[in-house]
């Protein structure tokens, strides 16, 4: 499978790793490869330069947003997510449209400082924003409820825990689910949770998470969703 995966942080990074280490096809989308490439210094979250990231994950190409989404099977963007539509709008259109587009960003907004708010937030939801904006997509909201490296080694967390899908393409999420079982996660961990319009819940949950983070004092937590599961 060929993927694009756009935004070149920690979370583009771990899913892109995550992708070529399992044999996929993997390109990094950014909005001008040439200055990525350039900057010698951390990024604002601390993580390395993007080149020495690259030089040590050869098979993982790098490549303008158009670029990467056009040469892609499915599209996953890890963009800022108050950046997320314009990151997507670069992309191109034409480029997401009939394609699963996997929105693993969080309308986080930290012009306020820290900790950040939620916009949008309860009548609204950046997974909704991105399907009204391409309705050509096939847009699944997962995985943006943990820490990246939870995201591709569940087992960091010990005993169950879940992960949920959101969207509007029953096959798309069966698809979302297939490459989540492929990363690790038991098909009995995955909730579906319905319709795009349930990512709301899943970005409402990130104030709590953020707050359990700063009494945990580290990330390798998630939820874990108990009782019956509902009837198929």
């Amino acid at each position: 499978m060929r993927y694009a995966v756009l935004g070149t942080g920690s979370v583009g990074r771990t899913l892109a790793a995550k992708l070529d280490s399992l044999g996929h096809q993997v390109t990094i989308g950014t909005r001008d490869p040439g200055a990525t490439l350039a900057r010698t210094e951390p990024d604002s979250m601390g993580n390395e330069p993007f080149a020495k990231w690259q030089a040590e994950h050869g098979t993982v190409r790098l490549a303008a947003f158009a670029d990467a989404a056009a040469g892609s099977e499915t599209v996953v963007n890890t963009t800022s997510g108050m950046a997320s539509l314009r990151a997507l709008e670069s992309a191109g259109a034409a480029n997401l449209a009939g394609k699963v587009v996997i929105d693993v960003a969080n309308p986080l907004d930290f012009s306020q400082g820290f900790p950040p708010s939620l916009a949008p937030v309860d009548t609204d939801s950046l997974g909704e924003q991105i399907q009204r904006a391409f309705p050509g997509a096939r847009v699944v909201k997962t995985l943006n409820t943990m820490t990246a490296a939870v995201m591709v080694d569940p087992a960091r967390v010990p005993g169950e825990h879940s992960v949920f899908v959101s969207g509007e393409d029953a096959e798309a999420k069966a698809a979302v689910t297939a490459l989540l079982t492929s990363f690790g996660w038991p098909a009995s961990s995955v909730i579906d949770l319905g319709g795009i319009e349930t990512a709301r819940g899943t970005e409402m949950l990130l104030p709590l998470w953020l707050r359990l983070m700063g009494a945990l004092g580290h990330a390798d937590f998630n939820f874990h969703i108990a009782g019956a599961r509902p009837a198929v």
